[in-house]
């Protein structure tokens, strides 16, 4: 496989700035540096350069002012600032620049905890705010369905000869020690296991007080480290649909890992064809491509899922139900499996509904549902098919 063009798009006018969040390792530095490859990158990942800036923050103000004279027509950003979480009080600086020399900044980061805790100054509207997430199918060439539930769509991990071992190395060296640093504890034993018992749950409904008692940890800590893989945009919640004409809905919240190879992982997941596993994992990377177009194209448009107290269930919902997806990890989607878009459509009417599958052909089963093989569907949503 091989990687073309990612699809964030970040046209800033001259006079904006912008924030770049996102998960390590997804490719923010790689992507800026070949987008904007004349643009003065401060990476303060690197230690030297840390150790400036934390000693003297205005340093940043001093060097600009040498850097850049008025007028600063230039469209894009003038100056990046990489993972800007580790070192929040630079945020003064860069609103100072902003209002009184118009500097376009562009600010990374793969945290937003730091900023939070410490009150820092997100620039009170001055920027707008993007996040860049795992790979996604056009922007991988030959793609491989299999190879990716094993990999993820993390671009070091996908291209890797090994990548369980880089998966390893990722948790073993980020997750279980940056990530837990950022909550400013030293409970490592039990945020493993709990990583372990959310990388299980992940998909399923989220019960805080059954992840707290399977990890060995109280529900508060459960529920204050579901918190932290948000904040550090490693995973996310999706709500439910809440209103409905004719039934009683579930009103518990979901929650996924951000890639669906480190699901596998620490789920110890095959992700085998025609296995249980595969199954997650097919529902978990149809989400994602969801999830990025979301963000990449509609990033007011909602996502949920659709679920009765008796237990019928609609995959995803986007929009007011301008598309209701069910996925089954099946080369043939029988009656029986309809049922849940049946009963959605029964309770309002959906612009799309559709089951996404492993079928080679698309085919119309009724007047409002469609049966799509998956590459077919995925291909329809980058084209604005669907939505």
């Amino acid at each position: 496989m091989k990687i073309s063009n990612r699809l964030l798009s970040l046209e800033l006018p001259a006079s904006r700035s912008a924030f770049l969040w996102g998960p390590r390792k997804v490719g923010k530095t790689y992507w800026l540096t070949h987008q904007y490859p004349q643009v003065r990158l401060i990476d303060l990942l690197k230690t030297d350069t840390f150790a400036e800036y934390a000693t003297r923050p205005s340093l940043l103000r001093e060097r600009c002012e040498a850097w850049y004279q008025r007028p600063l027509v230039k469209k894009g950003p003038h100056l990046i600032l990489d993972e800007i979480q580790k070192l929040p009080v630079l945020l003064d600086e860069v609103h100072w620049l902003i209002e009184n020399r118009g500097i376009s900044f562009l600010l990374t980061g793969s945290s937003a905890r730091k900023l939070k805790r410490a009150h820092a100054n997100l620039l009170g509207g001055r920027a707008w705010r993007r996040v860049m997430l795992p790979l996604t199918l056009p922007e991988i060439e030959s793609f491989n369905l299999n190879l990716a539930m094993i990999s993820g769509l993390l671009p070091p991990h996908l291209l890797s000869p090994n990548p369980l071992e880089d998966l390893r190395s990722y948790v073993a060296d980020y997750l279980k020690e940056e990530v837990l640093e950022e909550a400013e504890e030293q409970e490592l034993p039990a945020f493993s296991q709990f990583l372990r018992v959310a990388a299980l749950t992940s998909g399923g409904l989220l019960d805080y007080t059954n992840v707290g008692r399977e990890a060995g940890i109280s529900s508060l800590i459960a529920r204050r480290y579901f918190d932290l893989l948000e904040d550090t945009f490693l995973g996310f919640r999706i709500p439910p649909w809440r209103s409905s004409k004719k039934r009683r809905m579930i009103l518990t919240e979901k929650f996924y890992l951000f890639d669906v190879g480190l699901a596998c992982y620490l789920a110890n997941r095959s992700a085998k064809p025609r296995s249980p596993d595969f199954g997650k994992a097919f529902e978990h990377f149809i989400l994602m491509e969801l999830r990025a177009f979301i963000h990449y194209r509609r990033p007011e448009l909602p996502i949920c899922f659709w679920r009765t107290s008796s237990g019928i269930e609609v995959d995803f919902i986007l929009g007011e139900k301008e598309l209701a997806v069910e996925i089954k990890a099946s080369e043939r989607v029988h009656e029986g499996d309809l049922k849940a878009l049946v009963a959605l459509l029964e309770d309002g009417k959906v612009k799309h509904a559709v089951v996404v599958c492993l079928e080679p052909e698309p085919r119309r089963v009724s007047t409002h549902i469609q049966i799509l093989p998956w590459h077919y569907f995925l291909q329809g949503l980058w084209n604005n098919e669907w939505l």
